[in-house]
């Protein structure tokens, strides 16, 4: 560009010394100058204005001075060129000054180099003449001038077009637009991104097509949106760190200021203001930066009037505070506060301090007039004028203002003009001010002619400053400042054409002021590089034509030189371009990018999930709570992250589906995730190397993160971990302790972790929780869920996206209608693995047409199935592929050999090596180079063969590693390679299954020698000794146990293959794991040992929890470590077993002389209490709960007892008025507390333990010192005996409870009572203290609970809710929930701040005397009146554990301090301990939880089917006591249950009033039969089937139609409830009976009723018909058993012989007998031809409930209350056998023959049943237990257990409790014969008399070393043994 040169200024007529003057500032700016052009340029100048020196200097020659001082500039200018390397013009300069008489320096001075600008063309262009230096302008004299410079000046001033030509909108700097997660070049760069993303207008207009392209894609990419604003945030969060915050990282961070959001812009501010607050030195960088934060806020929002009010006062603070520092320090704060006062202005901000900050602030600007400085001179004016539009609190000011009407409407029209741009009306605002302000008589004018009386600056001190002190006002608004203002506002929008306009219209144009405003915005644009080069230019053109026209803006000399001075800083500049320093943006990038792997972690994630069938999961509190009690899982998971917690547990069964949740929640999250935010991590634990040490890293590195970048999200970043698997990694650590998140230095992550279920022991949570799980504050950042099974709506909408998906043969309502009768198959997929293998697998199942009824699909069918379709889909796919040719010869070999059963044996060898080389765990590592001669070789190779296999397989491959696609695949493998049924059935059959049955005769039961089922052809093959089963331990691998279990129940080979295992024990010990493995799974299976010889086997380890052993023979067994919790050792003999480590899961009860009343654990557990009701208190060492003493002193029964805080100390209360006071270390008596005259009800400790508490029955309350037993205070107050009382927490404050129904509160300093806590009703029973003290709660005779606050003594909440009354209550550990117990059978949870009940807790039948909180306040024990003592989880309410053993109520229950034991007491004398941690992972018990109403048998199906009062319906399998199902439905009694006659259909009735019809195979319900209004007590089928009959307590029977389950008859007679129904042998008729003393027969095809037979005596008991069907029996109340004709409806004949009502009747098989069962236990035979009484059988002791005939009618079986069955033969009348092993009234029998094998069963009332094998012959009968069910309850009753090893005293006393007889071996005397066998065999090693091996003969002195050293060389087992040995006593020694 080409510029007129200033100097073309005219300076002809300026005097000698001005033209020095000018010459001078020309050098003095030349020197300051760090460019060699500009100063060559300077130089220049100073040179023209020298040569106007000649004319004056000519006259005046004689002023030698003058000369010198020319010769001086010139000298000075010729060394400033020589220093700069323009020596040639330096040689000219130094020419010149000798001819002024001057000499030149010869002197060579260093020479400054720096870069060129980009701008620097247009610098030169401002300062480089283009006339001659000769050139003159004529100009008037400024001293004889008569006409002043504002004349002289025009009225408006021209500016050439091509400045500032147009407007534009910023920013439109040329920039190269970064690539996505590229780095950035600068901060400009980044700053230009950013304002381009945040512009509104349409970019298409300013933008070339890069800028367009790249703003259009990070439009639409949010990802590279986040990292700019990031990289942003990032800037400023490392200017926060940068210690010295210099002039580079202010100028940056002030760069990105304008495009930051609002949060990183506060958060700078606030830096800022902090750094100049705290700072003791002023810092200039931090000033210039807030000032420049400031600006830019003013026009973003961000910062509001407080902020601002705020930054004033600290800058005016400062301000006063700087008056010792430079000028530049006092000129930047100024500049500061200008800005302030700028915003405030813009921002109308009123009301300013006048006091504190207007007022100070105004004077100490005025002061700054004073100075020397001209810029802070002008700086303090801007400041001022500023000031003044921002008004304060006083109103004078604005009074002030009014005086000039025309000011006020100028700054208003100036606001409104300005903000539409409207530049006319800006124009007329500030010549509104500029009127105003002239009439005002203390201005005077601004600026006097620019050459009246000026001179140089150097010389003549009358300079701008000087007319700001002289000519400005600080008293009055000017308009110079309204004007730069608006200029201010143009910049901002683009509008440089407009600012032209208003710099060059503006009335104030020639006031210095406003020309030093103009020229300082003009350099910032020049240095600003977000404007284009070309309006920089521009800039620097319009401070040149400011610079050089007089004529148009005056001659200023100050403005010159503020303009030159502009000008050098612009040069001084670094870098190419006028740009800040990118050292802070640098920083930040040196950090490792790590969202752009996170952006690739993402996609990639993402991109895995593909196309699957996803059901959000339902799931449960905890493994104890109801499935029916499920929430959401992924709400739950929600709300976990946005907590405080920090550890979820997810548990689930084997496919429950926790791995695909987890992939579920990670792509949510990565779906929801923002730059920055937490990061979603997923870790398959398995694919871990160990995984408990810095596993986030070992993941990152494995998804391809480098070191730095590890580190970088280690220090800045969150996580949320989903650790999947941590059961399939084997893990027992604590993955979040070891890992050491969230401690400082490390991880900051939360943890969502997932295992099976069956992985975890009873103490789980410690693996899981962070922290100590006693500690309150760190076991609230624990949380778990329990996945649930899924629900039927869930698995319609499985099955209707899985069709949707993949669009498989059948349609959503085939695969429906299989679910519905295809039997177990609904249950079995409830488990969402289970179902996606059924569903692929189902049409391949299932035959078109096939009866899916029948068809008996199991876990294992699905999973053979599945393996089976996978490989032929995979042969398919491989056929398909363009194969090489080597590939495609081994595939065509793989196919003739058989390619299915070829993928089969690879997966079976897979599994197993995965196994036995790495333990099971998972996933395999292959790697070429390093495996090729290992185990993983041959399956993971090249050969092509394996790489066809492998490819078919269900394998997954991830780079290197190899896995199954579920673990339970693993499982299935190794199961199937421990027993493949397809490789037995290749095998040739050479011998008989009875010659095998044979070899193994002596482990089977009686049912496996004569058994029900026929064994099909064995393999006499012995067990395999390379099978998994003989090198691992597979008992706690419960999975792949369940696999093994199927297999057993399927194939009778298998079960045959596991006994041999066990047999082969006896001999060998190294068949001892595969024995224990194989005794484990058929246990588990439900098989049963009964009578079984099991002698001498070896299975250490093995699970028998709940196992079947009646009778058995297990003598001299190795049961070492076995697990016996629950099972069943009745009869069985254990002599010379060895027990060492067996788990009982129980502990021996304690007996009492006298009735237990309550029992305490010390509060350190070493001691335990118990009082009893003949005045002693026992007290036992918990170590050996052996009684070291009894207290003995009460002469009645002991009320009450409890420790002292530090356990030395017990207080009790008793029936005879005193309390005492017990040394519980010793057992004496420290002192007799007497002064009560009545029961003392109740005893407490203070908290300290210094004071003793009691209550008692003549209504006082007593404290006690407990050193000296004296009485300390006598409380009266109650008007009735009181019955508790305790102390606060704080130990301030006793409340008691009485029954006179008030609660009083003492409080102790004081000695009085403190308030009265009156509304209950009744006796106030119970009452505790929360544990913070603030409440007290109390539970009354009222039914209700009250909790009051102790402060005041008001009732906060009433509870009232139970029916009866409340025993009571507790408050939960941490004071968040109170417990209540009730005579309502009832417990209630209680949210203390709400109120709300949360949990009833139901299952007692009996009143809840007590209730308990375990110490760490998850479980709540109570004690009932029903014997049982119940086990609940606080936090679902849901029954966890159920104790049973004691035969009277439960009187009290205490946890044990640690809370791993209960102990309760009873009136049955006892006080029973239990193992509150034995429980199992499984549910075992079968049993019904109720009495067993009947019986019934189908030889049809093989099953037992049995109704109880428990509301169920149970079928059996007949030959292992399996429970195949149970049909629920009913919601009462079931009171009968029959099997159709075709055996496939069942009918139930029930207290409910309804009928149910269920389908024998599948257990569905077909017909739910409503109509009675009362119970259902009968139901019978017709013969033929098609119809039902029911017999009602509503007195009618109805007929129902089996097809439509449609009531078809109504019959309607009886007048009291029919208690019964049968159907005739012929089906014509039904005979129903009633307590109305009738019987009715009925026509069952008209519902007629054809006879009424009546009989004296009322309720019918038992009616049947004979085979023949002519004939009815009826045993009555009157004692008789009378027979009718049914043809005839009349009575026939009667047998008169019991004495008391006769309960139950039946006829023989033939009919030619009858036998009858009365109340009193007798049983009679009676001939029905000779109709006589044949026998009397009166063996029973009680009644007799039922009898039964054997099939062949040889045999009457009858069951009575006396809890026995008795067998009799009917040829001679003799009782054959009897069983007397029910626990309870036995209600119903059945006599089952089965392929000659006859058994009897019977159920009680207490919900036991059992199977019985009748044996005949030799004149003999023999009855051995079959089966029973379940029960999980430890049975010894009769075990043996003499010489038993390796028993502890606790069980043995145990056993010895439970009934079992023998001597166990004592300990001491195995040590001492074990010790005297070693010495014998010692003393013979150390003296031999052969050659033995053990080399030379001991000399007898050989040290115990020498001995040990000698057998330990020796190969001899034996001699290891006695090595060991020595050395273990030799230690002891």
């Amino acid at each position: 560009m080409v510029f007129g040169s200033i100097i073309s200024s005219p300076r002809g007529n300026l005097s000698l010394h001005q033209i020095l003057g000018l010459a001078n500032i020309y050098l003095e700016n030349a020197s300051k100058a760090s460019d060699p052009d500009l100063v060559l340029v300077l130089c220049h100048d100073a040179e023209v204005s020298l040569t106007h020196v000649k004319k004056a200097a000519k006259n005046n020659t004689e002023d030698k001075s003058t000369h010198e001082r020319i010769a001086s500039v010139f000298v000075s200018l010729g060394d400033l060129l020589h220093s700069n390397g323009h020596r040639d013009e330096a040689q000219a300069f130094h020419k010149k000054s000798e001819k002024w008489g001057g000499r030149a320096n010869k002197s060579i001075r260093s020479t400054h180099s720096s870069r060129p600008s980009s701008v620097m063309s247009s610098i030169k262009s401002v300062l480089h003449p283009h006339s001659n230096s000769d050139t003159t302008i004529d100009k008037p004299s400024l001293r004889h001038s008569a006409v002043s410079p504002i004349k002289q000046v025009s009225d408006t001033a021209t500016i050439p077009t091509n400045i500032f030509p147009t407007n534009i909108r910023p920013p439109t700097i040329a920039f190269r637009p970064p690539e996505p997660d590229a780095r950035l070049n600068d901060t400009p760069q980044l700053a230009c991104c950013l304002a381009l993303l945040q512009s509104s207008y349409h970019p298409d207009d300013i933008l070339d097509p890069t800028a367009r392209t790249w703003l259009h894609t990070t439009t639409n990419d949010p990802d590279e949106q986040e990292r700019l604003k990031t990289l942003a945030t990032d800037v400023i969060r490392a200017f926060k760190r940068d210690e010295f915050k210099d002039a580079k990282s202010v100028t940056e961070v002030v760069y990105l200021a304008p495009v930051l959001e609002n949060d990183d812009f506060r958060y700078l501010l606030k830096e800022f203001y902090s750094g100049i607050d705290q700072s003791g030195l002023l810092d200039i960088h931090q000033l210039e930066g807030l000032a420049n934060l400031v600006q830019s806020a003013n026009h973003s929002g961000y910062i509001d009037a407080d902020d601002l009010v705020k930054v004033l006062e600290l800058l005016s603070t400062r301000l006063r505070d700087t008056h010792q520092q430079s000028t530049h320090h006092l000129h930047q704060l100024t500049m500061a506060v200008s800005h302030v006062l700028d915003a405030m202005a813009d921002a109308n901000v009123n009301g300013l301090d006048r006091e504190k900050i207007h007022e100070p602030l105004s004077l100490y600007l005025d002061e700054l007039k004073k100075s020397s400085d001209p810029y802070l001179v002008y700086q303090a004016a801007y400041a001022y004028q500023a000031l003044l539009c921002v008004p304060d609190n006083e109103s004078l000011w604005q009074a002030t203002l009014r005086r000039g009407g025309k000011v006020m409407q100028g700054v208003s029209g100036l606001v409104s003009a300005v903000k539409g741009i409207d530049f006319n009306g800006f124009i007329r605002g500030l010549e509104n001010i500029q009127q105003g302000l002239a009439g005002a008589a203390e201005i005077v004018q601004i600026v006097v002619s620019a050459y009246e009386g000026a001179s140089s600056l150097a010389e003549s001190g009358q300079g701008f400053f000087e007319c700001l002190k002289e000519g400005l006002s600080f008293s009055h608004k000017s308009a110079w400042y309204s004007a730069l203002r608006g200029a201010d506002t143009l910049i901002r929008e683009g509008q440089l054409s407009e600012f032209k306009k208003l710099i060059c219209e503006a009335p104030c144009r020639c006031d210095p002021a406003f020309q030093w405003g103009v020229c300082q915005r003009l350099g910032f644009i020049a240095a600003d590089s977000m404007w284009d080069l070309e309006t920089r230019q521009s800039a620097i053109a319009f401070l040149g034509e400011i610079y050089r026209d007089d004529v148009a803006w005056g001659y200023q000399p100050n403005v010159k030189q503020w303009i030159v001075n502009i000008l050098m800083q612009l040069t001084s500049l670094p870098g190419s371009d006028i740009q800040c320093s990118p050292s802070l943006l640098d920083r930040v990038q040196e950090r490792p990018d790590v969202e752009g792997n996170l952006r690739q972690l993402r996609r990639q994630r993402l991109s895995e999930r593909g196309k699957f069938v996803y059901i959000p999961p339902q799931a449960k509190a905890n493994l104890q709570a109801r499935d029916e009690a499920c929430f959401p899982l992924m709400e739950k998971l929600e709300e976990f992250l946005s907590s405080d917690q920090k550890v979820f547990l997810l548990l689930g069964d084997s496919g429950a589906g926790k791995s695909t949740f987890n992939r579920q929640l990670e792509c949510h999250l990565w779906q929801s995730y923002k730059k920055g935010g937490v990061i979603p991590l997923h870790i398959n634990l398995p694919a871990i190397d160990k995984p408990e040490h810095d596993m986030i890293a070992k993941q990152l590195r494995k998804a391809e993160f480098t070191e730095p970048q590890i580190r970088e999200l280690k220090v800045h970043r969150k996580f949320t971990l989903i650790c999947d698997g941590y059961d399939e990694s084997q893990q027992s650590h604590n993955l979040y302790t070891s890992n050491r998140l969230n401690q400082t230095g490390e991880w900051n992550a939360k943890m969502v972790i997932s295992c099976r279920s069956e992985y975890l022991g009873t103490d789980y949570r410690d693996r899981f929780q962070p922290g100590d799980r006693n500690r309150q504050s760190e076991s609230g950042s624990f949380q778990e869920a329990v996945i649930t099974p899924f629900s039927m709506s869930q698995v319609q909408d499985y099955i209707t996206q899985y069709v949707s998906v993949y669009r498989p043969l059948w349609e959503v309502n085939e695969y429906m209608k299989s679910l519905e009768l295809i039997p177990s198959l609904k249950e079995l997929v409830k488990n969402p693995f289970l179902m996606s293998l059924s569903l692929e697998v189902l049409p391949r199942m299932v035959d078109p047409g096939q009866d899916l009824s029948a068809t008996q699909i199991t876990r294992m069918a699905l999973y053979d199935q599945f393996i089976e379709h996978w490989l032929e889909r995979g042969k398919k796919r491989l056929g398909e592929k363009n194969l090489s040719p080597q590939a495609r010869s081994a595939f065509e070999s793989l196919i003739d050999e058989g390619f299915t059963r070829n993928g089969i044996d690879y997966l079976k060898k897979l599994s197993v090596a995965v196994y036995k080389e790495q333990g099971g765990q998972p996933i395999v590592t292959y790697s070429r180079y390093k495996d090729e001669s290992s185990w993983k070789a041959p399956f993971f190779s090249r050969e092509e063969e394996k790489q066809l296999l492998r490819e078919a397989c269900p394998l997954i491959r991830n780079g290197n590693q190899h896995r199954f696609i579920h673990r339970s695949l693993l499982e299935y493998g190794v199961s199937l390679a421990i027993f493949d049924p397809h490789d037995w059935k290749e095998k040739t059959v050479s011998q008989t299954s009875q010659s095998h049955a044979k070899s193994t005769r002596s482990i089977t039961n009686s049912d496996e020698v004569d058994g029900i089922e026929e064994a099909p052809s064995m393999i006499d093959q012995g067990p395999d000794i390379d099978s998994p089963l003989v090198w691992r331990s597979f008992i706690s691998e419960l999975s792949t146990l369940q696999f093994m279990e199927e297999r057993v129940l399927q194939e009778s080979l298998f079960r045959q293959q596991l006994l041999d295992y066990i047999e082969q024990s006896k001999k060998d010990e190294k068949w001892c794991t595969a024995a224990a493995n194989a005794i484990t799974i058929l246990v588990r299976a439900g098989y049963q040992f009964n009578s079984a010889d099991l002698q001498g086997i070896r299975v250490p380890n093995a699970d028998l929890s709940y196992g079947m052993f009646e009778s058995t023979q297990l003598q001299g067994s190795d049961l070492r470590n076995v697990d016996l919790r629950g099972t069943w050792l009745r009869k069985a003999n254990l002599d010379n077993a060895e027990m060492t480590g067996v788990k009982f899961g129980e502990l021996p009860f304690l007996k009492q002389d006298g009735g237990v009343v309550l029992c305490m654990y010390s509060p350190d557990g070493d001691t335990f209490a118990v009082g009893l009701g003949n005045g002693k208190i026992s007290v036992y060492s918990t170590s050996t709960w052996e009684s070291p003493w009894t207290l003995e002193g009460h002469s009645d029964a002991v009320l009450s007892i409890t420790y002292s805080p530090d356990s030395n100390q017990i207080a009790s209360g008793g029936e005879d008025g005193t309390a005492r006071l017990w040394n519980s270390r010793t057992g004496d008596c420290d002192h007799i507390l007497r002064g009560h005259y009545d029961w003392v009800r109740r005893v407490a400790y203070s908290p300290k333990g210094n004071q003793v508490a009691s209550a008692s029955d003549d209504m006082t309350i007593k404290l006690w010192d407990v050193h000296t037993g004296e009485c300390q205070y006598m409380w009266i107050g109650h008007t009735a005996p009181v019955a508790g009382v305790i102390y606060s927490p704080n130990g301030n404050q006793i409340a008691s409870n009485s029954r006179d129904r008030t609660i009083r509160l003492w409080d102790i300093e004081t000695e009085r009572c403190s308030h009265i806590l009156r509304g209950h009703e009744e006796w106030v029973l119970c009452m505790a203290y929360s544990p913070q003290g603030d409440q007290l709660a109390s539970g009354s005779f009222d039914s209700t609970v009250r909790m009051w606050d102790v402060a005041t003594g008001e009732c906060r909440h009433i509870f009232d809710d139970h029916t009866d009354y409340v025993r009571s209550i507790m408050y939960s550990p941490n004071g968040n929930q109170l417990a209540s117990s009730s005579d309502d059978k009832s417990i209630r949870l209680w949210d203390v701040n709400t109120g709300k009940c949360l949990h009833t807790l139901q299952g007692h039948n009996g009143y809840v005397r007590n209730i308990v909180y375990s110490p760490q306040g998850h479980l709540i024990v109570s004690a009932s009146d029903d014997k049982t003592v119940r086990l609940w989880d606080a936090e679902t309410g849901v029954g966890r554990q159920t104790m049973t053993g004691h035969s009277q109520y439960v009187s009290s229950v205490v946890f044990s301090p640690k809370g791993d034991q209960v102990a309760s007491s009873s009136g049955d004398g006892t006080v029973r301990l239990w193992d509150v941690g034995a429980g199992t992972s499984r549910h075992i018990s079968s049993v019904h939880n109720d009495s067993i109403r009947e019986v019934k048998y189908s030889s049809r199906s093989g099953h037992i089917l049995t109704c109880s009062d428990d509301h169920t319906v149970r079928i059996w399998d007949v030959a292992t006591g399996v429970c195949r199902q149970i049909l629920r439905g009913h919601n009462s009694y079931v009171f009968g249950v029959v099997y159709s006659p075709r055996e496939d259909q069942i009918v139930s009735c029930s207290a409910d009033s309804t009928v149910r019809l269920w389908n024998a195979e599948s257990g569905a319900c077909a017909h739910t039969m409503s109509g009675h209004s009362n119970e259902v007590n009968a139901a019978a089928f017709s013969p033929q089937g098609h119809q039902l009959a029911s017999a009602s307590d509503d007195c009618t029977v109805r007929l129902w139609d089996v097809r439509s389950g449609e009531c078809t008859h109504i019959l309607i007679g009886h007048t009291k409830p029919v208690s019964g129904v049968i159907y005739s042998p012929s089906g014509n008729q039904a005979v129903s009976m009633s307590s109305d003393s009738t019987l009715r027969i009925w026509d069952v095809e008209t519902g007629v009723c054809n006879h009424i037979l009546t009989c004296q005596g009322g309720w019918r008991r038992s009616v049947a018909y004979s085979p023949q069907g002519d004939q009815i029996v009826f045993g009555s109340e009157d004692t008789t058993v009378r027979v009718w004709d049914v043809c005839a409806g009349e009575f026939h004949y009667i047998f008169i012989g019991h004495n008391v009502r006769v309960l139950c009747v039946t006829y023989s098989p033939k009919g030619d007998q009858i036998a009858s069962g009365d109340e009193d236990g007798t049983v009679k035979v009676w001939n029905v031809e000779a109709r006589k009484c044949l026998w009397t059988l009166a063996e029973h002791t009680d009644a007799v409930n039922k009898i039964v005939y054997s099939s062949r009618g040889d045999m009457v079986i009858s069951a009575g209350n006396d809890k026995s069955v008795r067998l009799w033969d009917v040829t001679s009348g003799q009782c054959l056998v009897v069983i007397q092993d029910y626990n309870d009234q036995v209600w119903d029998i059945a006599w089952i023959e089965a392929r000659g094998i006859n058994y009897v069963i019977a159920g009680c009332r207490g919900g036991f049943m059992g199977m019985w094998q009748v044996r005949t012959g030799e004149g003999q009968c023999h009855m051995s237990l079959h089966w029973a069910p379940v029960k999980g309850e430890l049975d010894v009753m009769d075990a043996t257990i003499q010489d038993t090893k390796g028993l502890n005293l606790l069980d043995k006393k145990l056993l010895k409790q439970r009934g079992a007889v023998g001597e166990p071996a004592d300990r001491l005397r195995e040590t001492s014969k074990k010790v005297a066998t070693m010495a014998s065999v010692v003393s013979k090693l150390k003296n031999p008399s052969d050659g033995t091996e053990m080399g030379h003969a001991s000399t007898g002195s050989d040290s115990v070393e020498e001995l040990v050293h000698r057998l330990e060389r020796s190969t001899d087992p034996m001699y290891l043994q006695i090595a060991a040995f020595i050395k273990s006593v030799h230690d002891c020694k």
